[in-house]
């Protein structure tokens, strides 16, 4: 009896002693492996390619490593916000690349950390996409499967515009003048007429030497069989590229929106500048008038090029020659002449010199004549 009690003690024991070193909580429920869905989903649309990319789920929705991806789901939805992937558009197959345990990221410094691995999927649309509301929107989200084919729900949601584009013009040709970057195409074919949309020529200018682009001008598409455009907004002895693209406005309550067609090739302008200044005109001479130290004031109307850097003056007595008389260029419209001598009359020209050195044709003669001393 004693023996028992005894053994009944110890087994006491050894039970309060286990329970004192920690005992099991309740369990967890096991990991049901979804990822957590993608809030960082972009997209661009050109002509009718729509470029879609996103960051890689690494996360399950409890917080644990995603280790059994499946496929991601595109979907896409016209004229409204989706409540779910009803008809995806495709199925992109998961990355082969393993992600990294968080618990070994965990030891790296958050500024060491690589950044979530990129996804992308361009969607091509057709043209009787295009057609079906082409006032309207396109919606578009991502769902990431696990590998038995369930998910947490859809991505953030982006919207571009559904109208149609047009093909880009034929033939583009530029042709350096003096008044700038001549530039020409082809025009585009009619498209049919839709309610609240329109087209307009777009021209873009590229800096060959830093890559930066800017829009040279718009003008809209109409009946004309030969576009032109003119681009004085250049820098002279720069290299650029020209290319015309032809942009959808659609009108909105909430303001116009736009959607590119494709680009054209490339056409190369070397704007090196040959051209001179336009010639001064409006030069009057005259002369200082008796008591006075005798002089010979120029006058004309100035030129308005921005690059000009001045004037030459030009003097001939009669039957010989013009022979340039200024040392340094003459900075405004106006010149003294002091090198004169009684009884004898001049006959003045001027031309106009840019900051190249390039310089204009000489203006139409003004002449005066300095009296005889009496």
């Amino acid at each position: 009896m004693n023996s028992a009690k005894l053994q009944l003690g110890m087994c006491l024991f050894i039970t309060v002693l286990g329970a004192s070193c920690g005992t099991p909580g309740i369990p967890e429920p096991p990991s049901l492996e979804l990822a957590r869905p993608v809030r960082d989903l972009k997209a661009v649309r050109k002509g009718n390619e729509v470029h879609l990319s996103w960051s890689v789920p690494e996360q399950t929705e409890d917080h644990q490593t995603f280790r059994h991806a499946g496929p991601t789901r595109i979907c896409r939805s016209v004229g409204s916000l989706m409540h779910d992937c009803a008809t995806p558009v495709i199925e992109v197959p998961p990355q082969k690349n393993p992600i990294q345990p968080l618990s070994s990221r965990r030891r790296v410094p958050k500024s060491q950390q690589p950044t979530p691995p990129q996804e992308t999927y361009t969607d091509e649309l057709s043209p009787s996409l295009e057609l079906q509301s082409p006032t309207s929107n396109l919606s578009y989200a991502v769902s990431v499967l696990n590998s038995y084919g369930r998910s947490a729900g859809l991505s953030n949601q982006v919207q571009i515009p559904s109208a149609p584009t047009l093909a880009p013009p034929q033939n583009v040709a530029a042709h350096l003048s003096a008044n700038g970057v001549e530039l020409t195409w082809n025009a585009v074919p009619p498209s049919p007429e839709i309610p609240g949309v329109k087209y307009e020529y777009r021209v873009y200018r590229r800096d060959a030497a830093t890559n930066h682009d800017a829009v040279a001008g718009e003008l809209p598409v109409s009946g004309a069989s030969n576009p032109s455009f003119v681009d004085s907004g250049f820098e002279w002895e720069k290299t650029y590229d020209y290319r015309v693209t032809v942009a959808t406005v659609v009108d909105r309550p909430d303001g116009p929106e736009q959607v590119e067609g494709d680009d054209t090739s490339s056409v190369r302008v070397v704007a090196h500048n040959i051209f001179p200044p336009a010639t001064p005109t409006g030069l009057q001479a005259v002369f200082s008038g008796p008591g006075q130290k005798p002089f010979i004031d120029l006058i004309w109307a100035g030129n308005n090029e921005s690059d000009l850097a001045g004037y030459n003056v030009y003097r001939r007595d009669v039957g010989s020659e013009s022979i340039k008389i200024n040392t340094e260029l003459v900075k405004t419209p106006a010149f003294r002449d002091t090198n004169v001598v009684p009884g004898h009359e001049y006959f003045y020209s001027i031309s106009a010199v840019d900051a190249p050195g390039n310089e204009s044709p000489r203006s139409q003669e003004a002449g005066e004549t300095v009296p005889k001393v009496q």
